[in-house]
């Protein structure tokens, strides 16, 4: 190294030629390759935390990316065969209030070159710009390759600063481990997700069609017979051809549908009367529509739009978009909506047909899903749309994409109250999801309170619990504590609390075949037969659901399609072909009549499942074994001050769950727990509120308290170790607990608890505080906080 020295003085000399000594000692001792590479820039930077479920991919893939980041160089990532798309994008969203600096860019070279395939990274910066910052090749062996393929470092030519979005575009072809580096600032902590409780009720649906209310020798009127076995479920998800509303274009049909026969307004108005739910399915393709594809194309389940079209282009969707709006505004709560907007064909077919006549605002639909399954990738690349094509879908279906379509375009210009219920998704996977939040910040942008301006109401899955569910090929249903069914729920309850601001999140398909052959069947187990285990599953799913705060459940489905074909979903009918109930319908007839208004409150016991539900100042305990192998366990239930309880099981044939009452000894009842649910009441209490059957080692004193009209009880008090709060008021808002130290005003629990009905009852832990005189804070939004003294006897 030489330093040329001109113009200064002696002592000046003298210095560099210290500072030039000390550079050479350095040198050698740290070595200069590693010198050269290390700048002031390089010591602030950190590799950036990649939070693996973020990702969502462009395509119909199985699994997700987390291979790339989970510091693994020797496995190959692998998102999924039979893909349909050669080559795709991924997003990664930045969250707000998190930042994301990149200055570094390192790929993981473990084997094998991409060719003309390269896998390219990308960011979208804080103007929108998607900006290329990277390429992988590969070709070289275990080795740590930089953003520029045959570049020495790691580092980008430019650093990208307050980035959005980083995006991987690829070819099914990856590294094996990817790391940015740069500076990173966390988002705040999310509040914790707190799943809302429902009725029982609104775990007993089913789908169906029009001809399982009507006869089709008599299709105008709603028959008796065949309503009465569809009064077994308390939910009706509606099949609705498009072709049935429109067999000739622009030409609309109800009553009677020119398409069948049918007549949609019997059917709501009997719906209605006869309090079921009506969630109303427009899905397919009409004939005329289909007749613009190739006659060796044509599906009726092909995306809604003419052959052609673009569908990232919501103006694609025009036509689907228009019956969505004459539909809303017949069936919807709209009365004031134009006239001059609606049609119907009125021409009669043939003497004594009926001729369809204009009706608005009749308030027989409050909900209108947006086609099913639009993720079928077992149909190709015609009848599937990406995320981003889908949410395009439903902007034109929502709102006529927020009303640049025209007039009479999409369901919330018919009838704002009606809810738009995405179409259910094959795939249940929540990042499909996260994909149509982000085309929504894109595209639609934000609203007034800064939430994202979405265009749907409710999220939507299907999940068919089996044991192909976690990979590989399904050959038989399992029960469902045993799949993923819980796991997914949580997932898409987590991802609507994070990005689609709690949104309530349905399942309109689940449930299980009871042919041998099928591979989603419901095998006999010891004594019971097939028609008895999937009459367990049924009504364990429905418990498990209400658990996990999912809003509203459908069974798939009313009748057998073709009960002697071992094919799949054949076989998976609820009701005979006399109308009446088989042991699954009957399960989910009496859980309705006997506990449909009660509301899940907390788990006691994972196994055996023991949940508690309320009803007001009612308490039900249910209780099973998560199992399929015919197991038995017992369970003691503390009743408190309960001195008798009823216990209820559900029956094969009949109107009502069976019931017995027992004397309890002490307020304790042994359950004999099996795979069948059984529900416990107690009864003989000496006040409204029951406690729950939390262990009691200490010999605490948990006799329950009368609550004060307008105020709070605190019981017991003093306590060894648990303690209730209770209220009752008619404000639904969830409800802050937190305890603090009197002497030092520390915290030591901070919670917060739904509310769903007017009376609040939570039995909090306090093994892990001191004992000692401690302060409870009790807040709910819109009320002030009530402070009350508790007093903690033992350590």
């Amino acid at each position: 190294m030489n330093i040329v020295i001109k113009g200064v003085d002696e002592l000046s000399v003298r210095y560099i030629r210290l500072l030039r000594k000390a550079m050479a000692v350095l040198l050698c001792f740290c070595g200069f390759n590693a010198f050269a590479q290390t700048t002031a820039t390089d010591t602030a930077t950190v590799k950036i935390p990649i939070d693996s479920s973020r990702w969502y991919q462009l395509n119909n893939v199985s699994n997700g990316l987390g291979g790339l980041f989970d510091g693994n160089l020797t496995t190959l990532v692998n998102t999924g065969y039979g893909l349909l798309f050669a080559n795709f994008d991924a997003y990664y969203p930045v969250l707000p209030g998190e930042r994301i600096d990149i200055t570094k860019l390192k790929f993981y070279n473990y084997e094998g070159g991409l060719g003309s395939q390269p896998l390219t990274v990308s960011v979208i910066d804080s103007t929108g710009a998607r900006v290329l910052i990277g390429t992988y090749e590969g070709g070289g062996y275990m080795q740590w390759d930089g953003p520029v393929p045959g570049s020495p470092g790691f580092a980008l030519a430019k650093p990208m600063n307050n980035i959005k979005y980083i995006i991987i575009n690829a070819w099914s072809q990856y590294p094996t481990e990817m790391e940015f580096y740069g500076h990173y600032t966390a988002p705040p902590t999310p509040a914790p997700v707190v799943p809302k409780a429902y009725h029982l009720n609104q775990y007993c649906g089913i789908n169906g069609f029009e001809w399982d209310f009507e006869d089709p020798n008599n299709p105008l009127v709603v028959s008796p017979a065949m309503l009465t076995g569809m009064e077994s479920f308390t939910q009706f998800r509606h099949y609705m051809d498009w072709n049935k509303l429109e067999s000739t274009q622009g030409e609309y049909t109800y009553d009677p549908v020119h398409s069948g026969g049918w007549n949609y307004d019997a059917l709501y108005a009997a719906c209605k009367a006869n309090n079921i739910f009506v969630l109303a399915d427009l899905k397919g393709q009409p004939n005329w529509l289909m007749a613009t594809w190739p006659t060796n194309q044509q599906d009726s389940e092909n995306v809604p739009v003419p052959y052609g079209s673009d569908f990232s282009d919501p103006n694609s969707y025009i036509l689907q978009a228009k019956v969505a709006f004459q539909y809303a505004a017949r069936y919807g709560s709209n009365g004031s909506v134009s006239s001059s907007l609606l049609s119907v064909d009125p021409s009669i077919r043939w003497t004594n047909d009926p001729p369809n006549v204009v009706k608005k605002g009749t308030a027989l639909i409050q909900y209108i899903e947006c086609d099913n399954e639009r993720d079928k990738w077992w149909k190709g690349t015609n009848a599937y749309q990406t995320s981003y094509e889908y949410a395009a879908n439903m902007s034109a279906f929502y709102d006529g994409n927020m009303n640049t379509m025209g007039p009479g375009i999409g369901v919330k210009n018919a009838d704002p109250n009606m809810q738009v219920v995405m179409g259910g998704l094959a795939s249940a996977d929540p990042s499909y999801v996260q994909g149509m939040i982000d085309w929504c910040k894109l595209h639609r942008g934000y609203k007034a309170d800064g939430t994202v301006n979405l265009c749907w109401d409710v999220i939507n899955y299907h999940f068919y619990s089996n044991n192909g569910v976690s990979g590989g090929v399904a050959t038989t249903g399992v029960a469902p504590e045993l799949s993923g069914t819980m796991k997914t729920a949580q997932a898409f309850i987590k991802m609507s609390h994070l990005y689609a601001h709690n949104m309530p999140v349905w399942v309109t398909e689940s449930g299980y075949d009871v042919n041998s052959g099928s591979p989603q069947r419901a095998p006999a187990i010891g004594s019971k037969t097939a028609l008895q285990v999937e009459a367990d599953w049924i009504l364990r799913t429905s418990m498990l659901y209400a658990r996990a705060g999912i809003a509203r459940l459908f069974f798939y489905e009313a009748y057998d399609d073709s009960p002697t074909n071992p094919i799949q979903y054949g076989s998976s009918g609820l009701l005979n072909s006399d109308f009446s109930r088989r042991p699954a319908a009957n399960y989910l007839y009496e859980l309705n009549k006997q506990f449909g208004n009660y509301l899940y409150k907390q788990s006691l016991s994972t196994n055996p499942i023991v949940d508690q539900y309320q009803d007001s100042a009612k308490v039900m305990y249910a209780l099973a074994i998560p199992d399929q192998v015919g197991r038995t366990a017992n369970y003691t239930l503390n009743l408190g001050t309960a001195d008798s309880a009823i216990i209820y099981n559900p029956t094969i044939t009949g109107n009502v769950m069976s019931s017995t009452a027992v004397k309890l000894s002490g307020g304790k009842l042994t359950v004999n727990v099996t795979e069948t649910p059984t529900f416990v009441v107690p009864i003989g209490i000496a006040s409204g509120v029951v406690p729950p059957s939390k262990p009691d080692s200490t010999g605490t004193d948990t006799t329950t308290v009368k609550t004060p009209a307008g105020g709070i009880s605190l019981y017991p008090n003093p306590t060894a170790k648990y303690v209730t709060v209770a209220f009752s008021n008619n404000n639904f808002n969830p409800v802050t607990i937190k305890i603090t130290d009197v002497g030092m005003g520390s915290s030591y629990l901070v919670n917060t608890y739904p509310k769903p009905s007017n009376d609040f009852s939570e039995t909090l832990d306090l093994g892990s505080i001191h004992r000692g005189v401690w302060l409870v804070l009790i807040t709910q939004t819109g009320r002030k906080t009530l402070v009350k003294k508790l007093i903690k006897t033992s350590d």
